[in-house]
């Protein structure tokens, strides 16, 4: 079933047996612009109509098919999971396709897709390593809408893929965007490593505990395993995304303060900068971490990114909120810093409140209005 319209055939039979129905033309289109690796955008104006409509009608889609193809699914993934469907049932012909759920996991990226084409393979690459990168997003939270980045995505390929960057930390407030900039720059250049694993620190594994799970990971065949995970960067291309960093620092210190025991993984990151590998590490946290500033400084193979808020491209939340006064959108923007999550949590209390007018809620300029944003706040400021 390598077919597109055999796969399209297989999906309305699929889609007929559990809903009644068959596939609708818009859900036809969306099938045929995963496969051949568009954004929705792109699906949207050659179906000739709105991106929205396409994301509302691409998430039931997904959601349909998530039982046969794993709760990972998504848009970006949908070739390669129809492409390792079909090996798992070529090596065991009467597999069912329940089977193919237990090695969710550790997903395996198709190297054919145009995605993929459009990325020339690196040459650091480990010339013994598979024709597709295994990877391990299971730690990571689900793709949202990604907002105009372009710039901060353009500068992490470079940083990556042309200046070798070893060690990269991406620190801003919570919810300002930093996991779905890594993700979206994971789909686009997941072909350039061997491997990629993505561990949340949210439950301050020790060292020791990560470098374990990681190795296993990363080379979980072979027979004379290597003996540090640094080696294991320099024999095989890995990237390795680090979420959740400031749990391991002091809550009420100076930011980037390590946790007593935690110390440890200072040492660990000055390494991966100053040793000689191919690898790199991404640490995302609302706090930069102390020896980052040292190391950018003294070392060539270390960068670190504040996010911050969105700018003009904050005007399509508010317009997603059907806001008014638009003409006063940069001031609210402004006033509460381009946050997305800000920005959205803001836009439902103009809509409740001042029936979408924003105008009438900039008229009390005496304090800002933080309503449901305050135990948000609270929590970053604890810090």
């Amino acid at each position: 079933m390598n077919d597109l319209e055999d796969i399209l055939q297989w999906v309305d039979q699929l889609m007929l047996d559990k809903t009644g129905k068959n596939l609708t033309s818009i859900q036809s289109a969306i099938l045929r612009g995963s496969w051949e690796g568009k954004k929705y955008p792109q699906i949207a104006q050659d179906f000739h109509c709105s991106e929205s409509h396409v994301k509302k009608e691409a998430a039931k889609l997904w959601d349909k098919l998530r039982e046969e193809l794993g709760d990972d699914l998504k848009k970006y993934n949908f070739r390669s999971k129809i492409e390792k469907r079909n090996r798992v049932s070529q090596s065991s012909p009467s597999a069912h396709c329940s089977q193919v759920n237990t090695i969710n996991q550790v997903d395996t990226v198709n190297i054919d897709s145009p995605l993929v084409q459009s990325i020339k393979a690196p040459k650091t690459r480990s010339p013994s390593s598979p024709d597709s990168p295994i990877i391990d997003l299971t730690d990571a939270p689900e793709l949202t809408d990604f907002y105009n980045r372009t710039t901060e995505l353009s500068t992490l390929k470079q940083w990556i893929l042309e200046d070798r960057t070893r060690l990269i930390a991406i620190y801003g407030v919570s919810e300002i965007g930093k996991s779905t900039l890594t993700l979206k720059l994971i789909e686009e250049i997941h072909t350039e490593f061997d491997a990629i694993i993505w561990r949340s620190l949210s439950h301050t594994p020790t060292l020791s505990t990560l470098q374990t799970e990681l190795k296993e990971f990363l080379a979980p065949s072979q027979p004379n395993p290597f003996p540090t995970l640094l080696d294991t960067f320099r024999h095989t291309r890995c990237l390795v995304i680090l979420n959740d960093v400031q749990s391991l620092f002091q809550s009420g210190q100076l930011a980037g303060e390590y946790l007593a025991n935690y110390k440890d993984y200072g040492r660990f990151f000055k390494q991966i900068a100053r040793t000689l590998h191919y690898s790199c590490v991404i640490l995302l946290s609302w706090e930069k971490p102390r020896e980052i500033a040292t190391l950018e400084e003294t070392h060539q193979h270390t960068r670190s990114l504040h996010l911050k808020g969105l700018e003009s491209e904050a005007e399509e939340i508010l317009r997603e909120q059907k806001l008014t006064d638009e003409e006063n959108w940069p001031e609210l923007i402004s006033l509460y810093q381009g946050h997305p999550v800000w920005l959205t949590i803001i836009a439902a209390t103009i809509r409740e409140l001042c029936n979408g007018q924003v105008s009438q809620f900039l008229e009390n300029d005496e304090e800002i209005f933080l309503g449901d944003l305050k135990p948000i706040l609270e929590e970053q400021l604890e810090r």
